[in-house]
């Protein structure tokens, strides 16, 4: 690979989020590379995009990156497969996908497809899931889990898949759930694949720490759990008990939680043993994160370890414990979902406008300004090294004493619109000057609230909900013009009529950032911006806010070439079929337009050419895509 050291595009942080899956092309594009080759040729995010556009398929665009799935599953097997040789553990791993984590057919279907020799199989926490599940070319030797809240008809159709061969783990969350597949398991005279939810004391830190520890919501205390034991025990269903699973937590931060957490789960699993429950396989739930920002440390959006380290804390904590307790290793088994799958989309949109507040150019006082005016201008004589904090104190006393001036009526519009446009000039030259010496964060900070607003062509709600809602960070950078210096600041803004529709977070090479380095954007030309993974969670969770749909979804498969193959596309919502997701027919809708237009026609408010001028353009609408096109 070339040397990157140097480069405008290293603000961005690419060389360190992107862990060789994504990389600043000579160009100045955004290219993709295969993970699966090491011998490929990055592809240009720019030119797969001009490509689907030419096929008919607009942005903003999901892109589906087949090869990067491919590996997220290949990783993960591999890694416990060499971690289990390199240690010397006896027993196999068989590891499951969540399917909450992005229940999407193409995923769901290429996951169990590419787990195929590793015997990978999938996890159901609800009876939809558990459909999906059974209805997937599983191999014979993969798990299903089933987690969560379970009925009689859930617990009766894992039950009853077993006499298909499906390896259908029906994990104990409660006592209730105990006394449910007891009853059930002897109403159909057949004898279930049982596990139990053990829940753990010890909490893992980061965004999710309250999916850990004895309140949590899901499993079995200490209590309960040998109430459970017995009760099974009393039914005789004892022997059908073969799964431990202790939950270690979502998107760990620290890999040292992992092995104190792996090293309670041992515990009770050695002490079920010793009551004669016949356990052969360790579950030890989610928990492997993803580094979001590169930097390798322990916080929410980043982990200290990768994901060989991961896999070898685990192995080699059970396997010590089992060894001193004298038992046989048993089979592992995690439910990897977010590692497996984030990488593997890129949410891609255009920038649709822009709001300047970065500005070259003020107008001079004018005679019968108020004098506030000609003070604020007169800031600009004192923009130097060392009273850059006293400059922006001035200026935002002046700017705020003149707003208030024209809220009482004492000046007039044009006299506070060029008192605005002054003061956006010094920010200007306040905020180059601070990059040009260093300024301090806290100036820096106060600099960023005249970033400009680019106006971008996505629903935040619908492509991005974690953004929103928990402070998600996802790498997000240009798609282009990376061999140029950046030289103004943004915040996006999406194109919902929402105040909160906006990212005003960003990962850059040195920190998180309120504002993100941008170009000029130039009217002849596109500006495509790319956030990166985001394959784990987000379609699953996005809304329907203002009735933007699901976006046009492209799958591609990188070749070794340089070039890609588009080997799955789905259409994004049309508006008819998001206006049918609440309540509305979309047929209704169109007579009850033909019916006004024909009222119009009737009083002669319309001609006829001009109503069926109206109806089309209803029409056209009501097929065409949510989104800007």
């Amino acid at each position: 690979m070339r040397d990157e050291i140097d480069g405008p595009h290293r603000v961005y942080g690419v060389e360190r989020w992107g862990k060789g899956l994504v990389e600043v092309l000579e160009t100045g594009d955004i290219g993709i590379r295969n993970p699966l080759s090491e011998s490929t040729h990055a592809v240009s995010l720019p030119k797969v995009v001009e490509a689907l556009g030419a096929r008919g398929v607009q942005t903003p665009v999901l892109l589906r990156v087949a090869s990067f799935l491919e590996h997220g599953v290949r990783r993960v097997n591999e890694s416990f497969g060499d971690a289990i040789a390199e240690a010397g553990y006896r027993g196999a791993y068989r590891g499951v996908f969540p399917i909450k984590v992005n229940q999407q057919a193409q995923i769901v279907r290429r996951i169990v497809e590419y787990g195929q020799p590793f015997g990978f199989g999938l996890e159901a926490g609800s009876k939809p899931e558990l459909v999906i599940a059974l209805s997937q070319p599983l191999p014979h030797d993969a798990l299903i889990v089933c987690n969560g809240t379970k009925d009689e008809e859930f617990v009766r159709l894992a039950i009853l898949s077993r006499k298909l061969g499906f390896n259908t783990v029906i994990v104990l969350e409660s006592l209730n759930e105990v006394e449910i597949a007891i009853r059930v398991a002897g109403e159909l005279d057949v004898d279930p694949l049982l596990g139990v939810r053990v829940k753990l004391t010890n909490q893992i830190g980061g965004a999710w720490a309250a999916s850990s520890g004895d309140r949590s919501a899901f499993g079995l205390n200490s209590e309960q759990l040998v109430t459970s034991v017995d009760r099974l025990k009393e039914a005789g269903l004892l022997h059908c008990l073969k799964l431990q699973h202790s939950h270690l937590g979502s998107q760990i931060p620290d890999v040292n939680d992992v092995r104190r957490a792996a090293t309670e789960a041992c515990r009770y699993f050695t002490e079920l043993l010793a009551e004669g429950v016949p356990l052969t396989h360790l579950d030890l739930g989610g928990g492997l994160g993803v580094d979001y920002t590169g930097e390798m440390k322990a916080t929410e959006s980043s982990v200290n370890y990768s994901v060989k380290e991961y896999c070898a804390s685990i192995v080699e904590t059970v396997r010590y414990a089992m060894d001193e307790a004298g038992v046989e290793h048993p089979t592992l088994v995690t439910e990897s979902g977010r590692a497996v799958v984030a990488m593997s989309s890129v949410l891609v949109f255009d920038v649709l406008e822009a709001t300047l507040f970065d500005v070259e150019t003020a107008p001079a006082p004018e005679p019968d300004d108020h004098h506030l005016v000609a003070d604020l201008a007169g800031i600009g004589d004192y923009v130097v090294e060392g009273r850059l904090q006293e400059c922006v104190n001035d200026a935002s006393y002046y700017r705020n004493e003149l707003r208030a001036l024209f809220r009482r009526g004492t000046i007039g519009l044009r006299q506070v619109a060029r008192g605005e446009r002054i003061y956006l000039r010094l920010m200007s030259r306040i905020r180059r000057l601070a990059e040009e010496t260093g300024g301090s964060p806290d100036l820096v900070a106060q600099l960023e609230s005249t970033a400009d607003i680019l106006h971008c062509n996505f629903s935040l709600f619908q492509s991005l909900p974690d953004v929103w809602a928990i402070d998600q960070l996802h790498p997000l950078v240009p798609l282009q013009r990376l061999n140029e210096v950046p030289d103004r600041r943004a915040i996006l803004s999406d194109i919902t009529c929402d105040s909160d529709g906006k990212i005003d977070r960003f990962i850059l090479a040195d920190r998180v950032s309120a504002t993100l380095p941008v170009h000029d954007i130039r009217p002849d030309e596109r500006y495509l911006f790319g956030t990166f993974f985001v394959g784990a969670y987000q379609e699953t969770l996005g809304d329907l806010h203002n009735l933007f749909g699901d976006t046009n979804v492209a799958t591609i498969e990188l070749r070794e070439n340089g070039e890609f193959d588009l080997i799955e596309e789905v259409e994004g919502d049309t508006i008819g079929e998001v206006l049918s997701y609440v309540e509305y027919n979309p047929r209704d809708c169109m007579d009850g337009f033909r019916r006004a237009v024909d009222r119009a026609i009737s009083n002669r408010k319309l001609d006829a050419s001009e109503g069926r001028q109206l109806i089309e353009a209803y029409r056209s609408s009501i097929n065409g895509y949510t989104y800007y096109e």
